[in-house]
């Protein structure tokens, strides 16, 4: 079955197009559409074992045009490998925000499309751009059924102790206030590839898993369920991330305000775009920078701020693991994974750090290369891994099993 995959932004479509039989998985080609609506789109595209194309002589005024031109690079006699749209068998789409009403992956029908837009106000920035990708196959592929994965759904395995917040009920059942958390069709793949790789039953483990990227969050996975996870009613809550502040005392949002003369566009920019590690260093949010001061030494100019930087990075990240542990009574393993989990050998170390009462002992990472890197010590009792994770395939997969069984 010839599955295509798409994430759509406000401003760009990532694609993937996979062939699935039930038994082997290939990529058949990728890539992403850039500056969607904007003055300078470009498309990057990309087949195992071609040179990479690249264009940027596009009119692209909205997803419906990036759409068409991702099917016309896919059946183009030169770069694509698809004789005829007719091969599509299905589409599945990244959904940021499935709210309550999905705690899985679903084939999308006019009452889920209703309630995505329903859905809208828990998500302004994300959930209309779905819904345009969304209506854009609808119109260009219109026989082709399409499956929407959202980062929500697993976590609704959450009970309301865990996901409520202590202020007025009311607003609960009002406004939907509530944890949702993020990234869990991230969580839900590698924990299920840890669980294979230890050669045990998923719904036997506790697993806290960190995803960990410019957007970053913990999950504590307990017998292949979402128990508690850092993100909450937006993607602001838990670590500190790029440019996202994480955990912060409400109190010092007003102060701000009041001290800065912000507005609410003023504060959410502020917290959600200039904090974080960019805030905190006020170098960068990108994680490479402090790697190459840290790997420098003393000498480098930003060493000492780099040092600060990841002390507060897995300083944080250690706290949840420690608390999640603890949450689920027990631990048998964690994963790293993301862009930075996969690729920064210390902030696996350094997060791993004076867990040694837990069972977790003599953790050396090293970059996950694509394949799962085990961290702890052979006598660790909790095994530590690097499990590069990959939330296309597992969109390809939920569309393949979806529309397999006629669901």
């Amino acid at each position: 079955m010839k599955i295509l995959v798409l994430n759509c932004g406000s401003s760009s479509v990532k694609y993937q197009l996979f062939e699935l039989d039930g038994h082997t998985e290939h990529v058949l080609a990728s890539g992403i559409v850039e500056e969607v609506g904007l003055g300078n789109p470009r498309l990057t595209h990309r087949r195992p074992g071609w040179p990479k194309v690249e264009r940027s002589d596009l009119a692209v005024r909205d997803h419906r045009d990036a759409i068409r031109i991702v099917l016309d690079m896919l059946t183009d006699p030169e770069t694509g490998v698809l004789s005829s749209v007719r091969e599509l068998e299905a589409v599945g789409h990244r959904v940021v925000h499935g709210g309550e009403r999905f705690a899985t992956s679903v084939r999308i029908t006019p009452a889920v499309m209703q309630a995505l837009y329903e859905n809208i106000p828990l998500a302004p920035l994300h959930n209309p751009p779905n819904i345009q990708g969304i209506e854009a196959v609808a119109t260009l592929l219109p026989d082709v059924p399409q499956v929407g994965v959202f980062d929500t759904a697993f976590h609704q395995t959450m009970e309301p102790h865990a996901y409520l917040y202590a202020i007025p009920y009311r607003f609960y059942k009002k406004y939907g206030i509530r944890r949702y958390g993020f990234h869990g069709t991230s969580h839900r793949y590698v924990a299920q590839r840890a669980a294979e790789y230890l050669g045990r039953p998923l719904e036997e483990l506790k697993i806290v898993t960190c995803h960990l990227g410019n957007g970053a969050s913990i999950t504590a996975v307990r017998h292949g369920q979402s128990v508690l996870t850092s993100m909450g009613f937006t993607p602001l809550e838990g670590l500190a991330m790029g440019t996202r502040c994480g955990d912060l005392d409400p109190a010092i949002v007003p102060f701000l305000m009041e001290k800065e003369g912000l507005d609410v566009a003023g504060i959410n920019h502020l917290l959600n775009k200039e904090s974080g590690v960019l805030g905190l260093s006020e170098l960068s949010n990108d994680m490479r920078v402090f790697e190459e001061a840290i790997h420098a030494g003393p000498e480098h100019p930003h060493y000492e701020r780099s040092v600060l930087v990841l002390k507060h990075y897995t300083f944080r990240i250690k706290r949840y693991i420690g608390s999640y542990a603890a949450v689920m009574g027990g631990l048998d393993c964690v994963v790293f994974t993301g862009g930075i989990g996969e690729n920064f050998p210390e902030v696996c170390d350094w997060s791993c750090q004076g867990l040694e009462f837990l069972g977790i002992e003599g953790v050396k990472a090293r970059r996950a290369g694509g394949q799962i890197v085990e961290a702890s010590a052979p006598t660790s009792r909790i095994r530590v891994l690097i499990v590069p994770t990959n939330e296309e395939l597992a969109i390809a997969r939920d569309a393949y099993d979806i529309v397999r069984r006629g669901a």
